[in-house]
């Protein structure tokens, strides 16, 4: 589970560009000068040539443009047209919230024999950074697993250049308390990490999630996690989830409290975050 830590650099990437950092030289992009670096001497560092079709090529000798031989042939496939609202179509109308008014087509919702999901979502946090998240889930009526890893780009906290990065993950074991077609409340037990810039924490993790059909295909969903020690993690959240078929999308508000317990210097480091997410998924 830990190499999926590289697929939330990119979502980083965009919490990152939010903080107040100083500007740097970067891949495909000219460094700034220095400032005691005059005019003259940029200017007698550039390559002199220029462009081709400028005024100094007005001097050398031009070819004449050949001509090409023109046809009035058109090439025009015989292969049958490729109609992409056949799987969009087919993806629309799979999954556990099926779009159909037909009894016999309508899926069990939230009292489905076995569930996949699969998610991204992401949000900017307090603090000028930002947060992200993939998780995986099976589940059948009663019992199923829940993975999940996030991640938190920061700006430092002494102003110095750069940033911080948190990686929190959670491998659960879910027991559903309710299974109805309309409603699922689950019991979650496991165990979660986190991976600060000095140290790791491993430790027990408990928690509670609730799915429910407002009306139609919108659903409301909320969890709420917790590590008692030997860090202190609480992390809840609430979201409307609009099921197109397989296809979900969500958005809501996440807040977060992360306590060190004074294990990196003896200095007790509690850090709030919160703010809003969305996302996208698939569930089967």
């Amino acid at each position: 589970m830990f190499s999926f830590r590289t697929v939330l650099c990119a979502l980083l990437a965009l919490g990152l560009s939010l903080s107040p950092t100083t500007a740097e030289a970067r891949f495909g992009k000219r460094s700034r000068p220095s400032q005691g670096e005059s005019k003259k001497d940029r200017d007698s560092n550039e390559h002199g040539a220029s462009a081709i079709g400028t005024d100094d090529d007005d001097d050398a000798p031009r070819r004449p443009a050949r001509r090409r031989p023109s046809n009035n042939r058109r090439y025009v496939s015989g292969g049958p047209a490729v109609v992409p609202s056949s799987w969009l179509a087919a993806i629309l109308l799979t999954g556990n919230h099926r779009m159909s008014v037909r009894p016999e087509l309508r899926g069990d919702r939230h009292a489905a024999a076995l569930s996949f999901r699969l998610g991204l979502q992401g949000g900017p946090v307090s603090e000028g950074g930002a947060g992200g998240d993939l998780f995986l889930g099976l589940e059948g009526h009663r019992f199923g697993i829940d993975l999940r890893l996030t991640g938190l780009g920061l700006p430092t906290d002494d102003g110095s250049y750069g940033a911080d990065t948190i990686t929190l993950t959670q491998s659960h074991l879910t027991w559903a308390l309710i299974s109805h077609e309309r409603a699922r409340v689950r019991a979650e037990a496991g165990i979660s990490t986190a991976h600060a810039p000095d140290i790791t924490f491993v430790g027990p993790s408990l928690g509670a999630s609730l799915e429910a059909c407002l009306a139609g295909p919108l659903d409301v969903e909320a969890r709420l996690q917790v590590t008692p020690f030997p860090y202190r993690q609480v992390d809840a959240s609430a979201a409307l989830a609009l099921h197109l078929g397989a296809v979900v999308l969500r958005g809501g508000y996440r807040g977060m409290v992360l306590d060190d317990a004074g294990f990196v210097d003896g200095i007790v480091n509690v850090d709030t975050f919160h703010g809003p997410f969305l996302g996208i998924g698939l569930r089967y």
